[in-house]
């Protein structure tokens, strides 16, 4: 029998789900380190559930904010993706964002892999994306959200 530690729930699942059934949002790392250092957007990322948005995390996003996590950190860390549901990354994802890598490098503009698999997982899902770095998701197709650093 498995037990789970206190405060822990099962991990998220990649969750299939229909664009339009409530407003989702997903949030970029940027805004997930911003929320674990207790900055102004911990208290925009905790209240966005009461005002009608579902907060989404993409695996790009986990990976990126695990790699820097240190041990005692992780229960805080683990807590917090726990209270996100989780983009899937399948091949559609992988098609638009190869598109929109290959799209923008012949506009001599280089996109970062993990930057399209972002956007495009927010697309897969019907979110806006939430970000410090508007400046790294020039996509057309996306509505991003700028919530500052800091």
């Amino acid at each position: 029998m498995k037990t789970r530690r206190a405060g822990f729930e099962i991990s998220a699942a990649a969750t299939q789900a229909a664009p339009g059934d409530v407003s989702r949002l997903l949030l970029d790392s940027t805004v997930l380190i911003d929320a674990l250092r207790g900055r102004p957007a911990a208290v925009k990322v905790a209240a966005l559930r009461r005002t009608g948005i579902e907060p989404w995390v993409c695996a790009i996003s986990v990976e990126e904010i695990w790699r820097g996590v240190r041990s005692p950190e992780e229960p805080l860390v683990q807590r917090l993706f726990n209270g996100l549901r989780l983009a899937p990354l399948g091949i559609s994802e992988g098609i638009r964002a190869g598109a929109w890598r290959r799209e923008f490098a012949e506009q001599g503009v280089t996109l970062h892999q993990a930057d399209c698999l972002i956007a495009s997982a927010a697309i897969g899902i019907g979110a806006s994306l939430a970000t410090a770095n508007i400046d790294d998701f020039p996509m057309s197709e996306i509505a991003v959200e700028h919530w500052p650093s800091g």
